[in-house]
């Protein structure tokens, strides 16, 4: 009967150990409101080893997500390999990118197109008509226009 009751006092002290007054909370940081624009990184000198494409995006909405991408494309019009990517904030204005990619890596032969996409808050807006690129040499494709999506 003494080794039920020392285990039971036990455990209601480990119990009472564990327990406090307060709950405790850690202080997370808070999220970076959707609205605060966010500048995209000088790239710097354009190495050796690779090319260029670059141009400025026309009538991007303020506070959108614009992804570009320079796609090979199959005979179905499938993407079937990424070479390049990249992500811009929309300010309302023209909006000038950079899309850098190996062009060891630019296959012969295939379809080669820059597509891009425009969303907010997680929904598709725009989309960029595919450009063909024909060359893996560094290139301004010039002003370009998103469509609505319909």
């Amino acid at each position: 009967m003494h080794l039920r009751a020392l285990l039971v006092l036990c455990c209601a002290a480990l119990l009472a150990a564990c327990g406090s007054d307060r709950p405790k909370t850690e202080a997370a940081p808070a999220p970076a409101p959707a609205t605060t624009a966010r500048k995209a990184e000088p790239l710097g000198p354009l190495p050796a080893y690779q090319r260029e494409l670059s141009g400025t995006l026309l009538d991007i909405p303020p506070g959108t997500d614009v992804e570009l991408a320079l796609l090979v494309i199959d005979e179905r019009n499938r993407p079937q390999q990424l070479l390049a990517s990249s992500t811009l904030y929309g300010t309302g204005q023209a909006l000038p990118y950079q899309l850098r990619f190996n062009p060891e890596a630019f296959p012969a032969g295939a379809r080669v197109e820059l597509r891009g996409r425009v969303s907010r808050s997680g929904e598709l807006i725009m989309h960029l008509p595919p450009v063909r690129i024909a060359q893996p040499q560094s290139q301004a494709t010039g002003p370009l226009r998103f469509e609505a999506v319909p």
